[in-house]
C-alpha cells in the first residue's frame, strides 16, 4: 500500500520534485540535462518494450495450460516441431533487439561526442573526498569533504551535503575531466545522467549542459574502501552572472594547496 501511495504522489506531483531525494522515492529523477533526457525517454520506452514482452509471454502461457492440459487435450499432438512457430520467435526478437539498439547506440553517441566545452573541470577522487579545479579559471581549487551530522544546518540532507559545493553555470556546456590519486572511485549524479569512473593513472572525460538551476546530489558509485558512503557529490547550478560572482569569491577563497588533510578514521562517530 505505501508504495502504491508513494507512486500515486510521484505521478501526481511531476516535476515539483526536481532532484530532491524524497522517501519511498521510485523511478528515476526529472532528467536536468540533455542526456539526462534522453536516458529517460529510453528507460521508459524499455518499459514498455518489458510489459509488451512479460504480458505475451504470460498470455501464451495461460493459453498452453487451458488449450493442452490432459484433460481438455488427451491425446497429445505427434509432431515435434513447427516451421511458421520456429520463424516467429526467431524473428521477433531480433526486430525488438534492433528497436533496443538503434536509440542505445544513438544515445551512447551523444555521450561520447562531446561539444566544444565553455567551461572545464578537473574532478579527482581521493578516499574519501573530492577534489575540484578550474584549470580556466586562474586553476581555483578545493576540496569536497561530507558534512559530519553533528554539523548539519536545518535544511541540509545527512550524507549528502558538502563543505564546498561544485558550482557551475546553466545552459553551458561543462566538460569533466575525471580521475582518481588512490584506488578507482566513481562520479555520479544522476539528474545530469553522468556515472563516469575515476581509476588512477587515467582520465576519462564527461560533459553536461544543465538546464535547470539548483542543487544537484549524487555520490561515489564505486566501492573504494571504509569510507565509501560518505563522500558526496553536491553540485550547484546557478545563472552566469551568479557564476561570475563566485568565481570572484573563489579566486580569494580557494588556494590551491596540495598538502592533503589526514583522514580520521573514526568515520561511525562523525556519520
Amino acid at each position: 500500500m505505501r508504495i502504491i501511495i508513494a507512486l500515486l504522489t510521484i505521478i501526481l506531483s511531476g516535476a515539483a520534485f526536481a532532484s530532491e531525494p524524497l522517501p519511498w522515492q521510485m523511478l528515476l529523477q526529472p532528467a536536468a540535462s540533455p542526456i539526462m533526457e534522453e536516458l529517460n525517454w529510453l528507460h521508459n520506452f524499455l518499459l514498455v518494450v518489458s510489459a509488451f514482452i512479460v504480458f505475451v509471454v504470460l498470455a501464451l502461457l495461460v493459453y498452453v495450460c487451458i488449450k493442452f492440459n490432459a484433460k481438455a487435450n488427451p491425446i497429445p499432438a505427434t509432431f515435434s516441431h513447427n516451421v511458421l512457430i520456429e520463424v516467429i520467435w526467431t524473428v521477433v526478437p531480433v526486430i525488438i533487439l534492433i528497436a533496443v539498439a538503434i536509440p542505445s547506440f544513438r544515445i551512447l553517441r551523444m555521450e561520447n561526442e562531446m561539444p566544444p566545452a565553455e567551461i572545464t573541470i578537473k574532478v579527482v577522487g581521493y578516499q574519501w573526498y573530492w577534489n575540484y579545479s578550474y584549470p580556466d579559471h586562474g586553476n581555483i581549487g578545493f576540496d569536497s569533504y561530507v558534512i559530519a551530522k553533528d554539523k548539519l544546518k536545518p535544511g541540509q540532507r545527512r550524507l549528502l551535503e558538502v563543505d564546498n559545493r561544485l558550482v557551475i553555470p546553466e545552459n553551458t556546456i561543462v566538460k569533466f575531466l575525471i580521475t582518481a590519486a588512490d584506488v578507482i572511485h566513481s562520479w555520479s549524479v544522476p539528474a545530469l545522467g553522468i556515472k563516469t569512473d575515476a581509476v588512477p593513472g587515467r582520465v576519462n572525460e564527461a560533459w553536461t549542459k544543465v538546464t535547470k538551476k539548483g542543487v544537484y546530489y549524487g555520490q561515489c558509485s564505486e566501492l573504494c574502501g571504509v569510507d565509501h558512503g560518505f563522500m558526496p557529490i553536491a553540485l550547484e547550478v546557478v545563472s552566469k552572472d551568479e557564476f561570475d560572482r563566485w568565481l570572484i569569491q573563489a579566486k580569494s577563497k580557494f588556494v590551491r594547496n596540495d598538502t592533503k588533510i589526514a583522514i580520521d578514521f573514526s568515520y561511525n562517530q562523525r556519520y
